[in-house]
């Protein structure tokens, strides 16, 4: 369906004020109007110039056009898009509409408000709600952990008593639950942008970002741990302190665990349902031979503890 470019059919810029516009509008009504224009498409034109100072000369109606963006040019096949919203009837003679195919797809299901002497009926009006909003906020994973709360700095779009829209800065508290996860998105209902016509606003969806953290790695609600141990304390077993996200615990090293074993603190990650778990991975670190007394031991070690770790390794 031919989009219809309501500016061009006035003689108007799209920046005009509503002044310019009514101007323009009784320039060409006068011109065109059935009664009295001797023009051969005298009723065609007048018809077109009325559809588009119905639309433009209404803050709302205007500022739902001009949402189409300037990638519509005249010509292309254009459908309405999702979420528009009208209520009212309007009857002309007949019952017929004087609107066109593009205005009936862009508002939808009204007859005709113009009357022969070129005046305007007046409908319940258009509704249509507000945009969807997405932000991202970053976190700690204490943060995700414990939950926080944030102050959002958002953009609220505007429309003015002439039509046109603008950005105006509002600030937003948020509480943020815990045991939330990578990119969860928390909806706010009711929070996004404002609606046009009296419409619902949208929602704001907060997309959550967990920064790095110096020494857990988190996958889902799952926290990671490489825990150093002595060879000794691999080797024989012990009860080490372990760091969690809720403090210190005790856990017992079994005795014979490898470097890389991997140990499970049942619950000990984010909170949830289910809650997630700790898992420690044990990395072996070996004292540094830099002393005699050291080295002899080392020596010691070798010489009364022979293996190969690497007899299990073929070409």
């Amino acid at each position: 369906m031919e989009y219809k470019d309501y500016y061009k059919l006035l003689g108007v810029d799209r920046n005009a004020t509503q002044a310019d516009i009514k101007k323009a509008y009784r320039r060409l009504a006068r011109k065109y109007h059935p009664d009295v224009s001797k023009e051969s498409d005298a009723e065609a034109r007048f018809k077109e110039v009325s559809e588009a100072y119905e639309v433009l000369h209404d803050p709302d109606k205007r500022a739902a056009y001009d949402q189409l963006g300037a990638s519509w040019k005249q010509g292309q096949d254009f459908r309405p898009p999702p979420g528009w919203q009208w209520s009212g009837d309007f009857d002309g003679a007949g019952g017929q509409s004087d609107f066109s195919d593009f205005f009936e797809s862009l508002f939808g299901g009204m007859g005709s408000p113009f009357e022969r002497r070129g005046g305007f009926g007046s409908s319940r009006g258009f509704r249509r709600r507000g945009e969807d909003q997405v932000v991202t906020t970053t976190i700690t994973l204490e943060d995700a952990y414990n939950g926080a709360s944030r102050t959002l700095n958002l953009q609220t779009r505007i429309t003015g008593a002439d039509g046109r829209q603008h950005l105006e800065p509002r600030k937003l508290r948020v509480k943020i639950p815990a045991g939330v996860t990578q990119d969860q998105q928390i909806r706010l209902s009711g929070q996004g942008q404002p609606g046009q016509g009296g419409g619902d606003r949208g929602d704001l969806y907060l997309k959550i970002n967990i920064a790095p953290h110096r020494q857990y790695r988190l996958e889902g609600r799952d926290v990671h741990l490489d825990l150093p141990v002595t060879p000794w304390e691999a080797a024989l077993g012990c009860s080490l302190k372990v760091p969690t996200l809720g403090g210190w615990i005790d856990m017992k090293i079994p005795a014979g665990s490898q470097n890389g074993k991997r140990l499970r603190l049942k619950g000990r990650g984010l909170p949830g349902k289910p809650a997630g778990d700790q898992y420690v991975h044990l990395k072996l670190v070996t004292p540094p031979a830099d002393t005699e007394a050291a080295r002899a031991l080392y020596r010691k070690m070798r010489d009364e503890m022979p293996m190969d770790p690497r007899e299990s390794l073929t070409v």
